[in-house]
């Protein structure tokens, strides 16, 4: 039982550093003056070779190994993650950044649901009544949508929450599976889907290239592979719920950087939706401290 909750605390940390690192994804973006395919080739290549030079220093050989023999299920995985990934840097660049994160703080009760349907995990009483107030959030973001680019970003973040509610319960399905060798073939698929799209892959500034190597190591590869990690030690649902830490953050760097200040309409359904996730995350630690 000890090693069990040892094993669960080092899962939270872990995804912890996975949402602080995932949050930095709309600084980078606005930094970038570019379509969002080149943006895409450029991060997918960084984070993918970031992520191979991990496997190595980790494991050696057997890495590569991984990497070259994957299974069905990392194909699949690896799928989802491109999915999503090619979601959402074009939602950033079509809708708020605001809009994005809340939109992806309904991720955790999304998974919730998949995990309950595929896996069993029949979710408590308090998630499903946070589930609703985070949807009426959502509701209120979406009725202030402008006809055009707005609705187009909303729905590509949509997509991309289920990409990665289905993708995280697969992870924790199969354990077995190398999620890291998925998460560097995640990105080279992103790299290739976009070679057709980018229009300017050559033209990258030499100064844009330090960014977009960050914007690949640290917010697409460390973040990727943390998480991957942690969710394989926690309950779908609330690998998910701890993800959206990145929520709160996603906009505040943006506001710091860019004086970008949220609508009220925006700040009224975030705060519906992050006050469900907290409720969730506190009736979950306290659910934790009960004696056994």
């Amino acid at each position: 039982m000890v090693e069990v909750r040892s094993q669960h605390r080092v899962g939270i940390a872990l995804v912890v550093a996975a949402a602080k690192a995932w949050s930095t994804a709309p600084l980078f973006t606005r930094l970038l003056p570019y379509d969002s395919w080149t943006i895409l080739f450029w991060r997918g290549l960084f984070g993918g070779g970031m992520i191979v030079a991990i496997m190595l220093v980790l494991q050696g050989r057997a890495g590569l190994r991984d990497l070259t023999r994957m299974s069905k299920t990392g194909w699949l995985v690896a799928s989802l993650s491109t999915s999503a990934m090619v979601a959402f840097i074009p939602s950033l660049q079509l809708t708020s950044v605001s809009n994005v994160a809340i939109i992806i703080a309904t991720g955790p009760f999304v998974t919730a649901a998949l995990a309950w349907i595929w896996l069993r995990e029949v979710p408590h009483v308090r998630t499903m009544i946070a589930s609703v107030v985070a949807l009426c959030g959502v509701a209120i973001i979406v009725g202030g949508a402008r006809v055009g680019s707005d609705i187009l970003g909303i729905a590509l973040a949509c997509f991309m929450t289920l990409m990665i509610a289905v993708m995280t319960v697969m992870v924790r399905r199969h354990k077995d599976t190398s999620m890291v060798s998925a998460a560097a073939l995640s990105n080279f698929l992103g790299s290739i889907v976009s070679i057709p799209f980018a229009r300017n892959i050559a033209g990258v500034t030499g100064a844009d290239i330090v960014t977009l190597a960050m914007f690949g190591c640290f917010q697409v590869a460390i973040g990727l592979t943390l998480f991957f990690l942690g969710s394989r030690l926690l309950p779908s649902g609330q690998a998910a719920l701890i993800s959206t830490l990145e929520t709160p953050l996603m906009p505040f760097w943006i506001w710091v950087a860019f004086s970008e200040v949220p609508t009220l309409r925006v700040l009224a359904g975030g705060a519906l939706v992050m006050g469900a996730v907290i409720a969730d995350i506190v009736g979950d630690m306290r659910t934790q401290r009960r004696p056994d």
